[in-house]
């Protein structure tokens, strides 16, 4: 009987160090990973912070339209990271810190077991052991749900609100009017004197032969007008003979 007691004792204590074993090695696991997940997230809140501020100094380099819906996105996106701030301080709190703290009660428990089998009433130790092995698993059990429940409504909490900001950021974006700012840019290419400088540059870049042309033109125009005159005053003569010719004729 008491061979027996010693039997089942040692099979329960294989049983709980098996559990505690597992435990550690997968939930040392679990913890290094979620561990660097959250310090990932943190370097993409990181990255984000230097986007909006790269956005904001391009968006005041450009046209007003543009100007106000990127610096509009600016603001929606750092407000995200704000929220990703939160997700982080969350996770770390909720997820990591959590399981972290199994390592100090895997030890615990190594060390009770290893105590319990020391013990030389094997009975009474028997039965500590399976209250122990059971205690551990429905505290284990808990613990998985409460962590796993705990990453799943942190980031069901980022992602809506992730969501909000980030069609709201769209919307700013489509309220763009290109139509308008490329009006502007338009205009910006051309000051208002802008006719009066194109007439000037256009009067000084004529090539010589076209000053030329000109002035021939212009020579050919005055040799015109000299002809014309030559051309009336012969005909003015010719009518002073002719008046000449007919006062002759009524005297005879």
């Amino acid at each position: 009987m008491w061979r027996r007691s010693l039997e089942n004792r040692d099979v329960q204590t294989r049983q709980l160090q098996d559990a505690v074993t597992n435990v550690e090695k997968h939930f040392g696991e679990l913890c290094q990973i979620f561990a660097a997940y959250v310090r990932k997230t943190a370097r993409l809140r990181d990255k984000a912070d230097l986007l909006v501020n790269e956005i904001n100094m391009y968006a005041s380099t450009e046209t007003p339209n543009l100007k106000q819906g990127l610096k509009n996105f600016a603001d929606e996106f750092a407000k995200l990271q704000d929220y990703r701030q939160a997700e982080v301080e969350r996770l770390e709190a909720k997820v990591v810190e959590p399981l972290k703290a199994y390592g100090a009660i895997v030890k615990m428990k190594r060390a009770e077991t290893e105590l319990q089998r020391a013990t030389m009433d094997a009975t009474r130790t028997t039965r500590h052991l399976e209250e122990t092995i059971d205690n551990f698993e429905k505290q284990k059990i808990k613990d998985i749900k409460t962590v796993f429940s705990e990453f799943i409504t942190i980031e069901m909490l980022f992602h809506g609100k992730a969501l909000e900001v980030f069609t709201a950021a769209y919307q700013n974006i489509q309220k763009i009017d290109e139509e308008e700012d490329l009006e502007v840019f338009r205009n910006s290419l051309y000051p208002p004197d802008y006719s009066s400088r194109l007439d000037i540059v256009r009067a000084n870049s004529k090539s010589p032969l076209q000053r030329s042309l000109s002035a021939a033109k212009c020579e050919s125009g005055i040799g015109q007008v000299s002809t014309c005159r030559l051309r009336k005053d012969h005909q003015a003569e010719d009518d002073d003979e002719e008046d000449e010719d007919l006062d002759v004729t009524e005297e005879n």
